[in-house]
């Protein structure tokens, strides 16, 4: 009895003994199976006879478990819910196709006729589509009086102007005539045949330069300068941005301009006559040009030139040339001082146009020599003396200046006020 004790005892400490670490080296004990003598019948497996069951046997899905073909296979596509997938996406082609290609040429035919402004076509009429028209593509174009580069210049065409073609010349020049009527010649290189950039139909905007100078660059912002247009000159926009332009170029590009100093119009729209002052302080942003005969830019002045896009820009249309421009407007005609019998200089007002003799004229002489441009009581814009310049001079009553004035016109009414 005491012996069974002990065993116990020393059975209970046994499991409070760490398992030894196997020791390299030391043979190791082959592991073995425990088997069971008796194994335990269940019931559900009672029905299993273990001498003939035979695993892995195909078995009948539909009669085993009433399952259906399609049911039994695992892992792949219904049928059906392809079929779903390529009616969605037909359909979803179908939309896409009838709202961006199908109702767009169909609604303006179901709604012809009506007043919808959506679905009013709208009426292009092609004003330079004879071959015969040419446009400017030179920031500015001598026109000159022979194919010469030293005969006389006549004026000057801008950027962008149309002009008719009448025959090419020697020495590269070609014979032209501007809109208003002037015939003469200009560089052949200067001009091409397509016009879409001064079609005013196919365009949205209007736009005339009022500065004297504009820059037309490759991109609304960080471009690089494509072309430096001048006062006056003519570009029609499709996109309008914050602060920028989309403008259609002579050969079919497109450039950007800055809004300001550009006037916006309709297509077909002309600027409305302003305030005889704002004539004034477009002539004076060519204080201190050079000159250059019949020139009217920034970059090369005439007194004539500068009236010329300075009147156009505000409203007035006014010949481009000098004895034309003195046949414009109304005249006016001050009266002597009863005393003096000197001409008052209060007569003059801002904005009108003097045209003069020579200096030391004889009596009777009606020829015009030159012109100027009243900006102040007693102060012109005119030639310099040494013909170099357009500047301003003071003059007062008894000055030479007086006795030279032939005529004087009025282009701006003095009943706008603005």
């Amino acid at each position: 009895m005491k012996r069974r004790d002990n065993q116990d005892i020393n059975s209970i400490f046994k499991i409070f003994d760490r398992k030894k670490k196997q020791v390299v080296g030391e043979e190791v004990q082959p592991k073995t199976i425990r088997h069971i003598e008796r194994p335990i019948k269940l019931p559900f497996l009672a029905d299993m006879d273990e001498g003939n069951e035979r695993y892995g046997s195909a078995e009948d899905m539909q009669d085993k478990w009433g399952l259906s073909e399609k049911q039994a296979v695992l892992g792949g596509v219904p049928k059906n819910k392809i079929i779903g997938f390529v009616i969605a996406f037909a359909t979803f082609i179908l939309l896409i196709v009838g709202v961006f290609y199908i109702l767009p040429r169909v609604l303006p035919d179901l709604f012809r006729g009506t007043n919808i402004e959506l679905f009013v076509e709208p009426v292009i009429n092609l004003e330079y589509e004879d071959p015969d028209y040419r446009v400017v593509i030179d920031s500015t174009v001598a026109l000159m009086s022979l194919p010469e580069s030293d005969s006389k210049r006549i004026a000057e065409v801008l950027y962008n102007e149309p002009v008719r073609y009448f025959s090419d010349s020697k020495n590269g020049y070609c014979k032209i005539q501007t809109q208003d009527g002037l015939v003469g010649y200009v560089k052949a290189s200067s001009l091409i045949a397509e016009t879409d950039s001064i079609e005013p139909d196919i365009h949205k905007y209007k736009l005339i330069v009022s500065d004297p100078s504009k820059n037309i660059m490759t991109h609304a912002s960080n471009g690089t300068l494509i072309k430096k247009v001048m006062m006056n000159t003519v570009l029609y926009a499709d996109i309008k941005r914050e602060g920028v332009y989309q403008v259609a170029l002579p050969g079919g590009d497109n450039g950007w301009i800055g809004s300001s100093g550009v006037i916006e119009l309709s297509t077909r729209g002309a600027t409305e006559e302003v305030s005889s002052r704002y004539f004034v302080s477009s002539v004076l942003t060519f204080v201190n040009a050079k000159y250059i005969e019949n020139g009217m830019s920034i970059d090369g002045a005439s007194v004539n030139g500068a009236v010329y896009v300075c009147a156009e820009i505000n409203g007035i249309e006014i010949p481009r040339t000098m004895e034309g421009q003195a046949q414009a407007g109304i005249e006016v005609i001050p009266e002597p001082d009863a005393v003096t019998g000197e001409i008052m200089i209060e007569q003059i007002l801002p904005g009108d146009i003097i045209f003069l003799s020579g200096p030391g004229k004889d009596p009777g002489d009606s020829k015009i020599y030159e012109m100027a441009v009243c900006t102040d009581t007693g102060t012109l814009f005119m030639l310099s003396p040494a013909k170099t310049t357009v500047r301003l001079r003071n003059f007062k009553s008894g000055d030479d200046i007086c006795d030279r004035i032939i005529t004087i016109r009025r282009v701006f009414s003095t009943r706008v006020v603005n």
